[in-house]
C-alpha cells in the first residue's frame, strides 16, 4: 500500500551519543516523526495515516488563514479557494496537499522542493524548498523561497509541529513561549495586537511556563524575545526532559495551539503545537509580517527542535 503522504524520507544521527531519527514526508514536506533515545519529540503519525490537524506540515505561501479567502492586490480583489468550510477561510497555504521533489537525500539530510504556480487568487510564481538536517544539537529546518516570476510577490510561511515528550500526560508537562504580545481574534482571524498581560484569561502569558493541562488556546503570539539571535520555546516534563523549539528572526511570530482532542494513536490527547511563523494569520490582508519579493529575490528562514534534559 502506498502511504497517503507519499514517499517517506528517513534521517538518522546522534546527539550526545544517543540516536536521533526523523521521518519526512513527500506530501507537504511534513515532519512525521522526530525520536530521540526512543522518546517522541513531536507527535507522530503512522505511515498509513494522514496528518491530523495539520500535523507537521509546511505552511506556504501563508500560514494560518486568509479571511474568507479574500484579499486585495493593487486594488483588485483576489479570491482564494475556501479550504476551511466551517469558518469560510483559506487555510494553511497552497502546499498542504502538494508533493515535493527530492533534490538531495543523505543519511542525515533531505532537501525537498515545490513550485507554487500562478493560480486563482495567487497569480505568482515561486520556487520553494525545505531542508531537514540532523545536527549534533538536534533537527535543523531551513525554508527558502525565490520569486521566479516577473512581478513582485507576497510571501510568508510557517510550520506546524506538535511538540511531545513521549507519552507524558499534559498534567506533567510545562509549556514555555517567550512572547510579550498576542493578537486578539475573531473566528481565528487576528485583529488588534495587545500585551499578554491584558489577555491572560484567553491567551495566557507563557513566558514563565504554564502547565499544558491548564491551556486551551489557539492564538497568534508576537513580541518574541530573541536571545543570541533566536527565540526558544519548550515543552518540558517534571524530570526536566523535553523538546526545545527555536526559531530565528525570519520567524518573528508563533501560533500556540493546544487542542484537547488530538487524535493520537492511544486515543484523544491534550497536545501543544508551537508553530514558527514569518507572519501572523491573515497577513495577505493586514500586511503584518508580509514580505514582498522582487523578481529573483530570495527569502531564507530557520527553525529547529533540540532534545534537552536527557
Amino acid at each position: 500500500m502506498r502511504a497517503p503522504t507519499g514517499q517517506q524520507f528517513s534521517l538518522s544521527g546522534t546527539v550526545d551519543g544517543k540516536q536521533l531519527r526523523a521521518t519526512i514526508t513527500e506530501v507537504a514536506a511534513g515532519l512525521r516523526e522526530l525520536v530521540f533515545d526512543g522518546v517522541d519529540l513531536v507527535e507522530p503519525f503512522p505511515e498509513e495515516a494522514r496528518p491530523a490537524k495539520a500535523q507537521g506540515i509546511v505552511l506556504a505561501p501563508w500560514g494560518g488563514r486568509v479571511a474568507r479567502g479574500d484579499w486585495q492586490l493593487d486594488g483588485k480583489r483576489q479570491q482564494l479557494a475556501i479550504t476551511e468550510r466551517d469558518l469560510g477561510n483559506a487555510s494553511h497555504g497552497l502546499l498542504r496537499f502538494a508533493p515535493y521533489r527530492v533534490l538531495e537525500h543523505t543519511d542525515s539530510k533531505v532537501v525537498l522542493q515545490a513550485t507554487i504556480h500562478a493560480q486563482t487568487g495567487f497569480p505568482f510564481l515561486l520556487d520553494t524548498s525545505v531542508t531537514y538536517e540532523l545536527t549534533d544539537d538536534g533537527l535543523l529546518v531551513t525554508h527558502e523561497a525565490v520569486n521566479v516570476g516577473t512581478e513582485r510577490a507576497p510571501w510568508s510561511c510557517g510550520a506546524h509541529p506538535y511538540l511531545s515528550v513521549g507519552d507524558t500526560p499534559a498534567e506533567r508537562l510545562t509549556l514555555t513561549v517567550p512572547a510579550a504580545r498576542v493578537f486578539n481574534a475573531e473566528g481565528l482571524i487576528p485583529t488588534e495586537e495587545t500585551l499578554v498581560d491584558a489577555m491572560d484569561a484567553t491567551a495566557p502569558d507563557l513566558r514563565g511556563g504554564r502547565r499544558l493541562a491548564e491551556l486551551d488556546i489557539d492564538h497568534n503570539y508576537s513580541g518574541l524575545e530573541l536571545e543570541d539571535g533566536v527565540v526558544t520555546s519548550s515543552l518540558i516534563d517534571d524530570t526536566g526532559r523535553g523538546a526545545e523549539l527555536w526559531q530565528d528572526s525570519a520567524f518573528p511570530f508563533a501560533v500556540v495551539f493546544t487542542p484537547r482532542d488530538f487524535p493520537a494513536a492511544v486515543g484523544p490527547k491534550h497536545v501543544a503545537a508551537v508553530e514558527p511563523m514569518s507572519a501572523p494569520a491573515n497577513a495577505l490582508n493586514s500586511g503584518t509580517g508580509l514580505v514582498w519579493l522582487e523578481p529573483g529575490e530570495r527569502w531564507v528562514g530557520h527553525w529547529g527542535i533540540d532534545p534537552v534534559g536527557f
